[in-house]
């Protein structure tokens, strides 16, 4: 199947104490870029969503948002840390039998101790598996978005296919005659110019001419890549650096093709083939 490099997805948990949100979006790149919005208290994350996401894409700008919501509503419960407390009460307990004079510890003085009070928040190694587990939910999602627009991109790609070997079966008949017709020609004209020129010497400048206008060759080459653009399409996979240079190759031979058309109707042809090889070659640029 084929995939674009667009596509977009987020998921969100409900923690009780905390709520996670993850965003993933992407557009079209040569390579895989990957771009981390995430905030300190969940920057651990890092590695782990680097590894799921290089696990399943291949090209893109991807753009990973990851944020930590605190829910106000629900209730939290603070708790003393019981044995700094004891080393509390036993610290001052020595220092004042030293000094007496000595003032007792404040309650405000012990709540604000560094490390006296805890709460019930929920730490990294307990939010990890709820978050690996959204992470997945959410590249399924993205990978989805990005195969559906895929599935566009290839429709519109046949289609135009389908025109250029209809294009390529109309010109195809008319280059035996094409170059009959031109041989005719050019043979009346040097006859004409110069009567007394060998008939030898005019028959090898029209054949050498006529090979320079006979598009059967390069007609058969536009077969051939539209078969093989056709044959990536239907494989699927990664295909877009594939499917690009053949847009190349097949825009070099209706250069050609119309460069060494001898006829109104060729060039026509080819002016033709170069639109929808373009419009073509733009659909591409999304291809992963």
């Amino acid at each position: 199947m084929i995939h674009s490099m667009t596509g977009f997805a987020v998921q969100t948990r409900d923690l009780g104490q905390v709520s996670l949100n993850l965003e993933l979006r992407s557009v079209n790149s040569r390579y895989l870029d990957l771009f981390f919005r995430i905030g300190d208290e969940l920057r651990q994350a890092e590695p782990a969503l680097r590894e799921l996401i290089t696990g399943r894409l291949t090209r893109g700008k991807v753009e990973c948002r990851l944020n930590l919501h605190t829910n106000g509503a629900a209730p939290r419960n603070l708790a003393l840390n019981a044995g700094l407390l004891d080393q509390l009460r036993e610290a001052q307990a020595r220092v004042r039998a030293s000094l007496p004079e000595a003032s007792p510890l404040s309650v405000s003085e012990v709540l604000r101790w560094p490390g006296m009070l805890a709460d019930d928040g929920i730490g990294f190694d307990e939010l990890q598996p709820a978050l690996l587990e959204m992470a997945r939910a959410a590249l399924d999602e993205f990978v989805a978005t990005r195969r559906r627009e895929g599935e566009k991109l290839a429709a519109m790609i046949t289609e135009r296919l389908v025109r250029m070997r209809e294009l390529v079966a109309l010109a195809q008949p008319r280059v035996p005659e094409i170059v009959a017709d031109y041989q005719e020609r050019l043979s009346a004209r040097l006859r004409e110019a110069v009567a007394s020129l060998d008939e030898d010497r005019i028959r090898q400048e029209v054949a050498l001419f006529a090979q320079r206008i006979d598009v059967a060759e390069e007609l058969s080459r536009l077969t051939a890549h539209l078969e093989e653009v056709a044959r990536i399409l239907k494989a699927g996979g990664a295909a877009g650096k594939r499917l690009d240079f053949l847009m190349q190759e097949l825009n070099r031979e209706a250069n050609t093709l119309a460069s060494k058309s001898a006829a109104t109707d060729i060039t026509g042809v080819a002016m033709e083939m170069k639109v929808l090889i373009e419009q073509m070659r733009e659909q591409v640029q999304n291809i992963e």
